[in-house]
């Protein structure tokens, strides 16, 4: 760990040095090719289904979701077995493999849109989810070997902000090469070039010694599962801040799998429309998380979860009273004539807004499991919460099936989460008192001692 600097210090610094920027435009690659690999194959089988899929059995509806779901099963599976793994093994040398790994999905990848083999793709699918699953608690452990208590608040902003800038962009280029005849030939080829910068880079990467190089790897996900969740559920700091962090990926599920039928039959907007919705929300959690910083002074500071989760609720109920004044749209509008309708700049901001309070929100909960975890179990730690979050996207996936199938539109679907956000926001603060203190502490420019 480097020393502790005079200064606060500057996170954009860190994108100069060594052992942050090979790090950085790893994990950016990854989160980038996983979005243009699975936007690109969930166009493939929207808009050219009967070329993919034999005797149309199956409908483009369903494979969407089928899509979905095999690629976050092995968040479920292997998560403990890649905490396990990132605990006793060179976090450096396990991203490196990890990047390898990657680059052969990605061979097969461009085997199976050019020949238009759905299983091909439906297991590359899968080892994306692997891949993801591997890399996730090496990426969150090797922060705190590398960086400084001061520094550890800046540096998840930046890991945070460079992964929603690049789900962003691995979207908008999936969709973007398939509009062209020979759209997959050049998404395959996209995903193989992504993935071997991304092993290049990641040659890069200082050495970060494992933590417990003793630790005897348990290869049943079942036992190992439930051991890491014993693990956590002994420290009430750890468990609150995961279930924190997991109700943070409810909230942003339940905005983010809304927005095509949003921009549609709520703003009036076509698919054009929706991709804005998703660039706002993708900035909006990038900025937030890049303000961090700044508005921690250089600490690992709690304090910024209860005005995050505030935002969230307070935005995303107005969220809801500035579509409720919305007129019903006869046409749909592409994004120039939404924009010069001065109605949809009021939800726009909206989303903005309370994106960035996620942001602010979802930041110090990482920093503090970080700082707050020892580095023998940091990565397993890091496992459970990637379970957990998979449990709450599952939970949030039917949560809003049967309210929607209920009848309720999609903006009371969201005004609820936002409600049930402020529920989840004060729970946290019944558990756990000092996040309201160290808010109010922030709030009097007095911080209080961690």
């Amino acid at each position: 760990m480097s020393p502790t600097s005079p200064r606060r210090p500057n996170q954009f610094a860190l994108l100069s040095q060594r052992r942050f920027a090979p790090f950085f435009w790893a994990q950016f690659g990854g989160a980038g090719n996983d979005n243009l690999f699975k936007f690109a194959f969930t166009v493939l089988v929207t808009y050219r289904a009967q070329a993919l899929i034999s005797g149309g059995s199956i409908s483009p509806g369903l494979m969407v979701n089928l899509i979905a779901g095999i690629y976050i099963l092995p968040f479920v599976l292997f998560s403990a077995t890649s905490g396990q793994l990132a605990d006793k093994f060179d976090k450096a040398r396990l991203m490196r493999a990890v990047k390898l790994l990657e680059i052969g999905i990605m061979v097969a990848a461009l085997w199976g849109f050019t020949s238009g083999s759905l299983g091909t793709l439906l297991a590359c699918a899968f080892g994306m989810g692997v891949h993801s699953t591997l890399f996730g608690p090496a990426k969150y452990a090797y922060l705190p070997q590398h960086l400084d208590a001061a520094e550890l608040t800046g540096g998840n902003g930046m890991t945070e902000m460079g992964t929603f800038v690049a789900i962003l962009l691995g979207n908008l280029a999936g969709g973007l090469l398939m509009v062209f005849p020979r759209g997959p030939l050049f998404a395959g080829l996209s995903c193989l070039v992504v993935a071997i910068l991304g092993w290049l880079v990641a040659r890069g990467i200082p050495s970060t010694p494992a933590q417990e190089p003793s630790l005897r790897i348990n290869w049943n996900p079942l036992t190992e599962t439930a051991r890491n969740l014993r693990l956590v559920a002994q420290d009430r700091t750890l468990i609150q801040a995961l279930l924190a962090i997991s109700w943070m990926w409810f909230y942003g599920v339940a905005f983010l799998t809304q927005f095509p039928v949003l921009a549609r039959d709520v703003l009036g907007g076509d698919e054009a429309v929706a991709s804005m919705l998703l660039a706002v929300f993708s900035v909006g959690v990038g900025l937030g998380s890049l303000a961090c910083e700044w508005l921690a002074r250089g600490r690992v500071e709690i304090g910024l979860v209860p005005l995050g989760a505030l935002g969230m609720s307070v935005f995303g109920i107005d969220l809801y009273w500035a579509t409720s004044a919305l007129p019903h749209a006869v046409t749909l509008q592409g994004v120039r004539a939404f924009l010069d309708e001065p109605l949809h700049w009021r939800p726009m901001l909206d989303l903005f807004l309370l994106s960035a309070s996620a942001g602010i929100y979802s930041v110090p909960l990482y920093a503090l499991i970080q700082q707050h975890t020892p580095g023998t179990h940091r990565a397993r730690v890091i496992a459970a919460n990637n379970i957990i979050n998979a449990f709450y996207m599952v939970v949030c996936s039917g949560y809003a099936a049967v309210v929607l199938a209920a009848g309720w539109s999609v903006p009371r679907l969201l005004l609820s989460v936002a409600v049930l956000n402020l529920l989840a926001g004060a729970w946290l603060i019944w558990r756990q008192p000092c996040y309201g203190r160290r808010c109010v502490a922030w709030l009097r420019r007095r911080p209080e001692p961690a």
